[in-house]
């Protein structure tokens, strides 16, 4: 079997001054993390704020890929980049961790080819076309007036041009109007790299129980998230009512602009400890959407994605990626086959990510660009 998460938001905080190859008192994701939790590989998305400029999320994209190449070439005895399953397949055999890279936003790419050419050359599988606001790509979920209903026509190109490099769509953070115009004008499975279930959790992040059966129908994933909003109404009400959120907000922008600051950081850690201690909804959760999502979408079209290092507060008793086989194990108690486990638990996500790379129509060169 095969553990795969497919995504972390891990090279924001490499930037914050995290040292992911040693074990972090703090922190979701690091090396020694995913070891203990069996985590075989993961996602690290390269995560741009929807405030920044086209020209700032480019700078900004470079700096976490670079941060993420840096690491890897300081742990080579712990990790190494994989660009395929076959690689992360290769990499475990050698006992190494296997680091995938994962765009979140598509505004580095602004309204560029060249630039997502670019990307994919440095390693990039899949992207993100949008995240909190609507770009040149497409719609976001959490916009209230739509720029495009749908893809812009770059949108289309870009679509057309991942199709051909055998990079993969992730439309997590997409409204449904640019869901469905993924699904109608992608020649390859898309893929919700981060996203939960609507039936359970009303959240607009969260897909259909329609948009789950189109993604299956067209050979698609979902992956979980576990994000406690996304998880369940309950807790997005008590999250609000706490005030946390908004506060957190301006704390964390200052220790992002100071991480060496100890007296930001320790003030965010007061934060983060404050939205633990609510009442969250159990890990259990989880699983329940992922019950769903298989109801839904059958076993060969679900996974997880965790989130981690991107959300400030996870499910009660799975604080950290080191927690992952517990999910497995809740699995294994409501009756799930070792088999069907093992497709959750990475299978289907490399599965489709095979299946992308086969279909692409050519191929730019075997050389990595290395920042």
């Amino acid at each position: 079997m095969f553990v795969l998460d497919s995504h972390c938001d891990t090279p924001s905080q490499i930037l914050r001054l995290r040292d992911i190859g040693t074990d972090n008192t703090r922190g979701q994701v690091d090396f020694p993390k995913m070891r203990r939790g069996m985590v075989d590989g993961a996602f690290f998305a390269l995560y741009t704020p929807s405030s920044l400029s086209h020209e700032g999320a480019m700078s900004a994209a470079i700096r976490l890929l670079s941060a993420v190449y840096d690491t890897l070439d300081a742990n080579p005895d712990k990790a190494a980049l994989a660009l395929s399953p076959a690689q992360a397949l290769r990499n475990k055999e050698k006992g190494l961790l296997s680091v995938f890279l994962g765009m979140e936003n598509g505004a580095p790419v602004g309204k560029s080819l060249s630039l997502l050419r670019m990307f994919f050359r440095a390693g990039v599988r899949y992207m993100t076309l949008v995240h909190s606001a609507d770009n040149d790509i497409c719609d976001s979920c959490a916009s209230v007036e739509k720029t495009w209903h749908g893809l812009s026509p770059f949108g289309r190109e870009a679509v057309a041009e991942m199709n051909r490099l055998g990079m993969m769509i992730d439309v997590s953070h997409a409204s449904d109007e640019t869901f469905y115009d993924v699904i109608r004008y992608s020649a390859s499975p898309v893929v919700a790299t981060h996203s939960c279930c609507r039936a359970l959790a009303s959240h607009p992040r969260n897909m259909s129980d329609d948009m789950i059966r189109t993604l299956a129908l067209h050979g698609g994933v979902i992956q979980i998230n576990f994000y406690p909003v996304f998880l369940d109404d309950s807790f997005a009400s008590i999250l609000k009512d706490s005030g946390l959120e908004e506060k957190g907000e301006s704390v964390e922008k200052a220790f992002i602009a100071s991480p060496g600051d100890n007296a930001k950081r320790e003030a965010w850690y007061k934060i983060q400890d404050a939205l633990m201690a609510l009442p969250r909804p159990s890990y259990k959760r989880i699983v329940d959407h992922i019950d769903h999502a298989v109801s839904v979408a059958g076993i060969d079209h679900v996974g997880i994605g965790s989130d981690f290092d991107g959300i400030d507060v996870t499910p009660s008793g799975l604080d950290d990626i080191s927690g992952m086989p517990l999910i497995f194990e809740e699995m294994k108690a409501r009756g799930y086959s070792p088999e069907d486990i093992a497709k959750v638990a990475g299978g289907n996500f490399l599965r489709v990510m095979e299946d992308v790379q086969r279909l692409k129509s050519e191929t730019l060169g075997s050389g990595i660009i290395q920042f």
